[in-house]
């Protein structure tokens, strides 16, 4: 049975800019939503304003991508689409998988999926809710698409959260209720905001990532998502003094950059 109480094994995680992380777990190596394009302008509008810390070539062996979804550019661009191609397993939503094909494989709401440790054992990956802004599902998802999060779990291992482009707190109070506390939240903030919902939140903001960690009873929070993107509104300043503000300084980790 997979333990998803806190553990005392900590967890690397190196980020990269945007959303991307690498994240050494269990033995397996997942990325997170790829992104290294240099920077620019897509014909979606979206502007990349810093290049990422790394390129591909540096990652060294990557297992499995976690992929919260592929239609936007800040979370899948053209040198993450070329990775892909080289990873044996990227997990993502229905409607992602069946566009990129390949070796991704869907995962619905709650469904898991188990991979072998390199040392015997295995990991659990569960596909967990997310929406990507307010308002009910079958109105927000034909605007912006679908989002999946994804929690990892195993045996004597700590239990990772990581939130793809949520922006809905009761879908992290649903995560928490099966898997909390969860030893490490890597939480998708940057409080971006667009004309396609007029403005509104499409990510959680400082405020509402500290709001999650703490339903979470996270014990370690890595924020993604916050920089090197013109529409992200809110910063690592806006998210250092959110977390501050509720208490929780001493368990942020930007993570190891590059």
């Amino acid at each position: 049975m997979a333990t998803t109480g806190l553990s005392d094994e900590q967890v690397p995680i190196r980020t990269f800019g945007g959303p991307t992380a690498l994240i050494e777990y269990g033995g397996l190596r997942f990325l997170t939503d790829p992104t290294f394009d240099a920077p620019g302008t897509y014909p979606s509008g979206l502007a990349k304003t810093a290049p990422a810390s790394a390129a591909p070539a540096d990652l060294g062996r990557i297992d499995v991508v976690l992929l919260s979804h592929d239609e936007h550019d800040d979370n899948l661009d053209a040198s993450g689409r070329a990775l892909l191609t080289d990873v044996p397993l990227t997990l993502t939503t229905p409607g992602g998988a069946g566009r990129l094909g390949g070796t991704t494989r869907p995962l619905k709401d709650w469904e898991s999926i188990e991979l072998d440790r390199p040392g015997g054992g295995t990991i659990t990956v569960t596909g967990v809710p997310a929406l990507h802004g307010p308002g009910a599902r079958e109105d927000l998802e034909p605007v912006v698409g679908e989002v999946v999060g994804f929690v990892l779990s195993g045996d004597n291992l700590p239990t990772v959260y990581v939130s793809g482009d949520n922006a809905q707190l009761p879908h992290v109070r649903a995560i928490s209720d099966r898997f909390g506390p969860v030893d490490t939240a890597v939480l998708f903030a940057g409080a971006v905001r667009t004309p396609v919902l007029d403005r509104a939140l499409l990510t959680l903001d400082s405020a509402q990532a500290a709001e999650a960690a703490r339903i979470l009873g996270a014990r370690r929070i890595v924020p993604l998502h916050f920089d090197s993107w013109a529409h992200f509104t809110e910063g690592r300043d806006e998210l250092v003094a959110a977390f501050a503000s509720a208490g929780l300084t001493d368990r942020v980790d930007f993570g190891t950059r590059g």
